[in-house]
């Protein structure tokens, strides 16, 4: 083969993994945002109260949370392309699954399975994507990569809310499982195999179950304490089991040769600081998009068709998307640390607002606090992101992304769970002493939203434990592709791996 006709096969399959990796993930964060969305919907058809279909969110993080590190290293030992679209495979499964289930319990199981995919699709597209490409055809291709992440996230929500009226709930997911069956074809025409030669065989299977066996109990605890008591032998019990589970975990981790988590990186206190900082804008943001879905469309509340709470949601998930890539620059001249604290504080006194929710509020009342709440993640998401990788030698940037990336999940599985029992239980409360139905949906969303103002303020604490031991980014168009993505996933910066 000639050298011009090697060159242009080369730029062909560069081309193939970029539309394959781009449009699978942003099929991916379209899906999992969009979810919120249909809850009503399907506690409809299959007779299933919405609080435990909060489980088809919460079952979805936890499964990406003990999954999405183990799913990069599968890539890098049997080959990325085949663990890739093994992925795909997976999630069109996962979305045929639910498309077709006739009970709750059907849609929560198929959304676990779809954890599992999504996570993978994401930790080994990535991978694909950084391997095909090098210099700056790299940066432009993560670029787009997470440009695309941040579109899916953000049009999710206004995409299951024309569905849902065009074709019902399930149209999402028959649309979904087409579009990654292209990307598979894509991927089988146009994408190489790739491996890391380098990279022990040893994968740490025993820590993803040890995640998994930690978050689940814990968050079920969580969900339901409420209802089996406090007290209670199953309530009890499940904190038990996370709480063994737990200490498995670092036992094992500290043992096995190549490590789910390195324990070490724990004594990094930018990275602890940022790791939390992740975790507390990913809870929040998923926990109030739950939350606001389900308020939204209620009849007692502001009665909203899925298409009309799809576009109310807008304000939320838009306002992210368009400031995140506008902070670098802010960073650059005021400090990472400064920008992520500002940015908790605006979304505390969001949330603060939110908080004093009336069952007298029409949709305009929302519109400001939401904006805030938005601009205030803009701000924290892409310097918390970029501190992570920062702060660590260049060899530790993958590790350092595997946690902040692990963090997201346990994040909106925690925060999404109390979330839900917050509201559940307000509601409850106040129905039981005779206020209105109006009167306790509202109370139960403002209860909630003052517990995620308190994380949020959290957060502010967090920016002070990051420090300044670690390099700023310089602003530039990779480091604003990287901020418009960092509510879903870390991506490289010019500060990464260069902690000074």
């Amino acid at each position: 083969m000639t050298a011009p006709a090697s060159q242009a096969s080369g730029t062909r399959m560069a081309l193939g993994v970029l539309l394959a990796t781009c449009l699978s993930t942003l099929v991916v964060n379209a899906n999992t945002s969009a979810v919120g969305i249909l809850l009503p919907a399907i506690s409809k058809d299959t007779d299933t109260s919405v609080d435990t279909l909060q489980w088809a969110v919460t079952g979805y993080s936890l499964m990406g949370a003990a999954v999405i590190v183990t799913a990069g290293s599968l890539g890098d030992v049997f080959g990325r392309r085949r663990v890739f679209q093994l992925g795909l495979l997976l999630f069109v499964a996962s979305c045929v699954f639910i498309a077709l289930a006739q009970t709750g319990g059907g849609v929560i199981l198929g959304r676990v399975i779809q954890g599992a995919a999504g996570s993978t699709i994401l930790a080994c597209g990535l991978s694909l994507l950084t391997v095909a490409n090098s210099g700056e055809a790299q940066l432009r291709s993560v670029s787009l990569w997470g440009a695309a992440a941040a579109v899916g996230a953000a049009a999710g929500p206004l995409v299951g809310g024309l569905l849902v009226d065009a074709t019902g709930w399930q149209g999402l997911f028959w649309i979904d499982a087409v579009v990654a069956v292209v990307c598979m074809l894509i991927a089988a025409v146009a994408v190489h195999e790739s491996r890391d030669p380098h990279r022990s065989h040893d994968i740490d299977y025993a820590g993803a179950i040890l995640i998994a066996l930690t978050l689940s109990p814990a968050v079920l605890a969580m969900s339901e304490g409420s209802t089996w008591g406090w007290a209670s032998l199953r309530t009890v019990g499940c904190l038990v089991v996370a709480a063994a589970a737990g200490f498995a975990f670092v036992a094992v981790e500290k043992r096995v040769r190549v490590p789910l988590l390195d324990l070490t990186l724990l004594r990094n206190r930018v990275l602890v600081g940022s790791t939390i900082a992740i975790l507390i804008g990913a809870g929040t943001i998923n926990g109030l998009m739950y939350l606001l879905s389900l308020y939204f469309q209620n009849p007692a509340a502001l009665g909203m068709s899925p298409l009309e709470a799809g576009l109310a949601t807008l304000p939320a998930t838009v306002g992210l998307v368009v400031v995140a890539p506008l902070v670098p620059r802010f960073a650059a001249r005021l400090g990472g640390r400064q920008v992520v604290g500002l940015g908790f504080l605006i979304t505390a006194v969001g949330f603060a607002v939110v908080g004093f929710t009336d069952q007298s509020w029409r949709y305009g009342a929302f519109v400001i606090p939401l904006l805030a709440i938005a601009v205030g993640m803009g701000l924290s998401n892409g310097p918390a992101s970029s501190a992570a990788t920062a702060s660590v030698s260049a060899d530790q940037v993958g590790a350092a992304s595997g946690i902040s990336n692990m963090a997201r999940y346990v994040g909106a599985a925690v925060a999404t769970a109390l979330a839900a029992t917050v509201n559940a239980s307000v509601i409850t409360d106040r129905t039981a002493s005779g206020h209105s139905t109006s009167q306790a949906l509202a109370s139960g969303l403002a209860t909630a939203s003052w517990v995620m103002a308190a994380f949020s303020f959290a957060g502010v604490l967090m920016a002070v434990l990051m420090g300044r031991r670690y390099r700023a980014e310089r602003g530039t168009l990779q480091d604003s592709a990287a901020s418009a993505a960092a509510h879903l996933h870390t991506l490289p910066t010019t500060a990464s791996g260069a902690p000074s």
